[in-house]
């Protein structure tokens, strides 16, 4: 066989051509000449051999270099036909699973469709939560690392033998108290102080608070566990209305005859405003220091609204966020700190930043004394679940409003049966909310309760008295200071029966 029949009818200038096109170099057909070809060729060549000579045996590092990239484009084009695969088979309409569970994570995906409003407006969500998630995780484990390398001395918890008064409660449970000042048959006024977030009965209502200054005014002071906290058995359905019922057992079995004072400290007052709801014909008179009340309140201006968001930081909204929508995540955010049997810096457990007084404060021997007792006690049973239902508490729906507690006559209500009713009996209208005294004091540079707070309940109560403190925070007035205490008891009581006035101003 002839070789013109295997090359078929080409002729020499196309199998030159089929060369060149090959190369990649462009070929005309009527200037290409058989000397071009071949000094082209001798230049290739000289080329070729000045590489060869040039060239290098590459070392360890980059064959590593290179072995790694050729991986890592392996693995891309593995994850781009894995989610093509994906795409196609098991997320389309008519897929089992979009069947069994596309309805179930519809659903969910509407509820958190609200978080996107976070995200920047040029992220999708499909893609931008992912990497949230992950990045996530990832600094979640760095802080567990770093927590384990952590070498620093701290304080270990201790759970000190029981030491409480018990009281049996008409469901079975028992709630424990602790009794400071004079006797029942002594005293002039009875104060009843339910503890704040983190602490216990032995706080004792008012912090460093001397025995001859509750005596001196014919005070009994009682405070309480709350349920869960300290030796209080825990309650299975606690809520503000159980709140105030605990209270006012405790005041009738301790045997406060009368009306009695409520003292709030912080979140303390969440049971403060309970009782003024539920039982405020046995309250007398109402004693706050930094009250808190529900930033979620629909009764705030938008002004006021905007005034205590914007004083809280980023840890404190976010705890209120979580409290809101994703309570169980608190529960290991406080096994990282106040639960995980060590002591941590006080600003860790309040997630705020203290303004200096207050840092000069819990920095004294005595409130650090103080402090590490209360909250050995507080984390007593070890539980998150308290925690986590005083958090709840305070941000979710109270089944009233401060607004409430508004001296108001409450009438029959339009309609064919109170008219009817109205018919054979004359309709009679009642007194509802708190007539009583209201006492706010607030220091203007408080950083974990906003100031904005106790003006916004200013303005709701009228009764309430407001006293600002300037360039007070938190802790620097209530807590330990003698002269605070007694210009306070002044305040509510007025000078203690058998002294004179002048004898008063000498001390």
């Amino acid at each position: 066989m002839r070789m013109s029949q295997v090359g078929g009818s080409r002729t020499w200038r196309e199998e030159i051509a089929s060369f060149v096109e090959d190369s990649d170099v462009q070929y005309k057909r009527n200037s290409l000449s058989i000397a071009s070809i071949d000094s082209k060729g001798s230049q290739f060549n000289s080329v070729s051999s000045n590489e060869t000579q040039k060239v290098e045996p590459e070392n360890l590092t980059d064959q590593v270099k290179g072995f790694v990239k050729a991986w890592g484009e392996l693995l891309v084009d593995l994850y781009r036909g894995c989610r093509d695969i994906v795409h196609q088979s098991l997320v389309t309409d008519d897929s089992y699973i979009v069947q069994k569970f596309g309805r179930p994570v519809a659903k969910v995906s509407g509820k958190l469709r609200f978080l996107n409003e976070y995200l920047p407006e040029d992220r999708d969500p499909i893609l931008a939560w992912p990497v949230i998630f992950f990045v996530f995780i990832l600094a979640l484990f760095a802080l567990n690392v770093n927590s384990s390398h952590d070498n620093s001395v701290v304080k270990k918890i201790q759970i000190h033998p029981p030491s409480a008064t018990l009281l049996l409660l008409p469901d079975g449970r028992h709630i424990a108290y602790h009794e400071r000042g004079v006797p029942a048959n002594k005293a002039r006024y009875t104060i009843i102080s339910p503890h704040a977030f983190l602490s216990s009965r032995l706080s004792g209502g008012i912090p460093g608070v001397r025995e001859s200054l509750l005596e001196e005014f014919h005070i009994r002071l009682l405070t309480y566990d709350l349920p869960g906290f300290g030796e209080s058995d825990p309650h299975p359905t606690r809520t503000l209305n159980s709140s105030a019922s605990d209270m006012l057992y405790l005041a009738d079995t301790l045997g406060v005859s009368g009306r009695f004072w409520l003292l709030g400290f912080s979140s303390a007052n969440l049971h403060v405003w309970a009782a003024l709801r539920y039982i405020s014909d046995r309250v007398a008179g109402v004693a706050m220091f930094a009250p808190m009340v529900n930033p979620y309140d629909p009764s705030m201006t938008k002004e006021e609204t905007s005034k205590i968001w914007g004083v809280c930081g980023r840890k404190r909204r976010l705890m209120f966020f979580l409290a809101k929508r994703f309570p169980s995540f608190l529960s290991y955010l406080y096994r990282g700190s106040f639960l995980s049997g060590s002591h941590s810096q006080f600003e860790k457990f309040m997630s705020v930043s203290l303004v200096e007084k207050d840092k000069a404060k819990i920095e004294g021997k005595n409130f650090q004394k103080y402090w590490h007792r209360d909250v050995e006690e507080s984390v007593r049973q070890g539980s998150a679940k308290p925690f986590i239902e005083e958090a709840m508490l305070l941000v979710s729906d109270w089944g009233f409003s401060i607004a409430d507690l508004q001296m108001k006559n409450k009438c029959p209500g339009n309609g064919i049966l109170p008219w009817l009713k109205s018919i054979y009996s004359k309709a009679e209208c009642r007194l509802t909310g708190f007539a009583g005294p209201i006492h706010i004091w607030q220091g203007l540079d408080d950083q974990v309760v906003p100031p904005s707070m106790a003006e916004y309940v200013s303005r709701i109560l009228p009764q309430t008295v407001l006293h600002s403190l300037p360039n007070e925070g938190h802790f620097s007035y209530f807590f330990f200071c003698d002269e605070c205490h007694r210009e306070i008891l002044l305040t509510l009581f007025g000078y203690p029966e058998g002294r004179s006035i002048n004898q008063q101003l000498q001390r």
